[in-house]
């Protein structure tokens, strides 16, 4: 029985790709604080992983003909939200430049959590084809 890099490895390599379009969206919300009328997005983070589940199970939606309406949007058309601002500005800016810092900083720890369960992974296949 052949063994794919998606068995092995589980969900966590889908983890760190969310994690890192959740870091591009942070910093171009954080580089934009200051753009009138600018509006902070975010991803969703359990929609991805919804998604990447489901496509790892086969239980996906499948398009069989070409009147059905196609499902398989990409993650930054269907997962990228806009945030509802605590205090809205003056200028229209939904930019929270701390609250922003702030979900920057957890994202990046979950992102070093989720790249050492993915390190684990790749060092545990290294041991079983080692022999170790």
């Amino acid at each position: 029985m052949a063994i794919t890099f998606d068995k092995a490895l589980g969900i966590h390599q889908h983890a760190v790709e969310a994690r890192v379009k959740r870091a591009e969206v942070l910093a171009n919300n954080l580089a934009n604080a200051d753009t009138p009328g600018f509006k902070a997005r975010d991803v969703d983070f359990q929609a991805m992983m919804q998604k990447a589940q489901e496509s790892m199970s086969g239980f996906q939606m499948a398009k069989t003909n070409e009147a059905h309406m196609d499902t398989s949007l990409s993650a930054s058309d269907s997962d990228l939200l806009y945030r509802v601002p605590h205090q809205p500005s003056v200028d229209g800016n939904t930019v929270d430049a701390q609250q922003e810092q702030t979900r920057f900083m957890r994202n990046a720890m979950d992102f070093q959590a989720s790249f050492q369960f993915l390190n684990s992974k790749f060092s545990g296949l290294t041991k079983a084809i080692k022999g170790e």
